[in-house]
């Protein structure tokens, strides 16, 4: 997806409408294991609240919200009780607002976590307590392989799919030589990963940078240095936000081209404007998406944030 000008408009779109398809789930696995006496069903949603994330955990809460509207407020029949917990991007932290809302609230299911190195610390403590864990946007490759439980779903996705479907397309365009670059985290990794597996040219460099790193010149005179064909980069929210802008004031937008993925979206065009122009996206949803679930979805969101 080429970067647009109208990006602006796509802000309050942020949030993917796999959200909804989170409570639909939990209909799912209501009707099968809920109690018949229940009053209301408990859902803990852990998200980042906070810091540089917030903007994206603000988000996806008022889709949360919006779904439930949707449902009429409730599932299976009952009621919904919603326990928000800010898991302030920290692994730490958000193992212990999962078991806060384990112990102290009884919820019977917990989703949510944008992170994947929260979501590999929350999972765990979830599903060893035999409460389903239904992540709506982390996929570390870890819960699909060694680590996968049977009380562990995701409504979005494994982290390498979207970046293997840019190795491939960089590969069918003939790309050679390539720079990528991912923050030091799990979901980086991840995502360098995939995107290795397909892309079959030679990478001139593998970089990982800090998690909120704000300064990318260093970086940026190393790709200059090298002189690749294109740049690969995966850098979700604030971090793209500095990463791009910080790219094109340095000239090289129209030298070398940037692809990447989780980087340039509604919740980064409306600050990145002209910068994003000329990049290159994977995406799995896109808020102009014609079908009549996303429109419903659009719409209702715009009106209501």
């Amino acid at each position: 997806m080429l970067a647009r000008r109208d990006g602006e408009r796509d802000l309050e779109d942020t949030v993917r409408t796999i959200i909804r398809a989170v409570l639909v789930g939990l209909l799912t696995s209501l009707v099968a294991v809920g109690p018949a006496s229940a009053e209301a069903v408990k859902i803990g949603f852990i998200t980042s609240l906070s810091g540089p994330a917030g903007i994206i955990g603000k988000h996806m809460k008022d889709s949360v919200e919006l779904a439930l509207d949707h449902l009429g407020r409730k599932v299976g029949g009952l009621d919904v009780e919603l326990i928000y917990g800010d898991d302030q991007q920290k692994p730490d932290v958000g193992k212990q607002v999962a078991d806060e809302m384990l112990k102290k609230h009884k919820v019977h299911f917990v989703s949510g976590i944008i992170w994947s190195n929260v979501m590999l610390a929350v999972a765990p403590v979830v599903t060893r307590e035999k409460v389903f864990m239904i992540g709506t946007n982390a996929g570390p490759h870890q819960l699909a392989g060694k680590d996968c439980s049977e009380y562990f779903f995701t409504t979005s996705w494994q982290n390498d799919q979207t970046p293997e479907a840019m190795g491939k397309y960089m590969a069918d365009q003939g790309l050679t030589d390539v720079y990528i670059m991912a923050p030091n985290y799990a979901a980086g990794k991840d995502m360098l990963s995939g995107f290795k597996r397909y892309f079959k040219g030679r990478i001139v460099a593998e970089v990982y940078t800090q998690v909120n790193q704000p300064d990318y010149q260093a970086e940026i005179s190393q790709i200059r240095a090298a002189n690749p064909k294109a740049v690969f980069v995966f850098y979700p929210g604030a971090m793209g936000i500095q990463f791009v802008k910080q790219y094109a004031q340095a000239g090289l937008r129209e030298q070398i081209p940037v692809y990447s993925v989780y980087t340039i979206d509604e919740v980064t065009l409306p600050a990145l404007k002209e910068a994003a122009l000329g990049n290159w996206e994977t995406r799995y949803w896109s808020p102009d998406l014609n079908n009549e679930a996303n429109t419903k979805y659009v719409s209702d969101f715009r009106k209501k944030y």
